[in-house]
């Protein structure tokens, strides 16, 4: 194969984890992040040290590149489309766009006929407490932009929960109030589009969240066949609605009845998606670089059951404890300083092969 050149915006972990994978294939790449010494430019070829939306870095990193991508969701559009005049880019910015404002995410996600907790937008303390009244003053506040890992949001559980000054103590930016979904569990989906036009899917995870942040993600989800097709339809409605390139994350509620009702989206490899590296033979990371550079996708298929752990703060403490351990994959970040809620590492440890399912 003929060495060519990826650019990735973001130097964190997961841009780190596309460049392991593109060197595997033959790729070279280089890295757009104004952080000298990031955890992605210790594994990939080159990093220019500038801000993501720096115009002569984004015309060298379209120069020497052959196609460019991103690590997450919050690269300035305008950067993207500036990129996109000289070298393809993707995912395409409009998924960026998309993604960037919980606003726009719900109103698409229900323009492709996939179902999300009712919203309202608050651009008020005004707005905020007459969507409450509608919602029984029950719900959660988020900054339609910006906000990640529990960042930026306020819960509402009942009227003992006061809203006064919540719209100043979240910085008066544009928001929007989600109603309670009376779910039974979380799970997500990854999946990938190529270039072609060729959808696949990894199987749905369940995930538990600890503070606002993914504690683990455990294969197979305690759902039934039908939940998780609803699933992988969704993924497709998704991708095509996009015209999208590259691996996509989107996160469910699971209701009682096994409804799902779409929480996020995540243009990019995943977090819920970092079990793949272990339990399948094409994690996400070569996926994703196996769709933008035009290869043939690979097989997403499962071949063991596990449970992915993200390590956070200090629990990279007990890495020594995790290596001891029979049939663990411990992945480190490259981080040099633990801090509260920083993700340093993640570990997946397989608890057996696939069981078959009956007919």
């Amino acid at each position: 194969m003929t060495v060519t050149t990826i650019g990735i915006i973001g130097g964190g972990q997961l841009g780190r984890m596309l460049a392991m994978a593109a060197a595997r294939l033959n790729f070279r790449t280089i890295i757009l992040e104004p952080q000298s010494d990031c955890p992605a430019a210790q594994v990939a070829s080159e990093q220019i040290v500038a801000a993501y939306d720096d115009p002569d870095a984004l015309d060298s990193l379209a120069r020497a590149c052959a196609v460019v991508t991103y690590e997450f969701e919050n690269v300035p559009v305008g950067a993207a489309e500036q990129l996109q005049r000289t070298v393809p880019v993707y995912p395409p910015p409009k998924a960026l766009e998309v993604a960037q404002d919980r606003l726009a995410e719900k109103r698409f996600l229900n323009g492709c006929g996939i179902a999300t907790a009712d919203f309202r937008a608050v651009d008020s303390q005004q707005d905020l407490e007459r969507a409450l009244a509608e919602f029984r003053d029950c719900g959660v506040l988020k900054t339609r932009r910006l906000g990640y890992d529990g960042k930026g949001q306020r819960v509402f559980r009942s009227q003992q929960d006061d809203p006064a000054g919540a719209f100043d103590a979240l910085g008066r930016v544009p928001m929007v109030l989600e109603s309670f979904v009376p779910f039974e569990r979380e799970i997500s989906i990854i999946a990938a589009r190529g270039r072609d036009g060729t959808v696949e899917c990894y199987d749905p995870a369940e995930n538990v969240h600890r503070h606002g942040i993914l504690h683990t993600s455990t294969l197979p989800a305690r759902i039934p066949d039908p939940t998780a097709e609803l699933a992988r339809n969704a993924a497709r409605k998704l991708l095509e609605a996009l015209d999208y390139v590259g691996v996509i994350g989107i996160e469910f509620f699971v209701l009682p009845d096994g409804s799902l009702v779409a929480n996020e989206i995540a243009p990019r490899v995943h977090n819920t998606g970092h079990w793949t590296e272990t339990a399948c033979v094409i994690s996400q990371f070569e996926q994703h670089i196996r769709a933008v550079t035009g290869l043939v996708l690979g097989n997403p298929q499962r071949h063991s059951d596990c449970v992915m752990t993200n390590l956070i703060g200090d629990d990279i403490q007990d890495v020594p404890d995790w290596l001891r351990k029979q049939d663990v994959l411990v992945h480190l970040y490259g981080k040099t300083e633990a801090r509260a809620g920083r993700k340093m590492g993640h570990v997946t440890q397989l608890t057996g092969p696939k069981k078959q399912r009956n007919g």
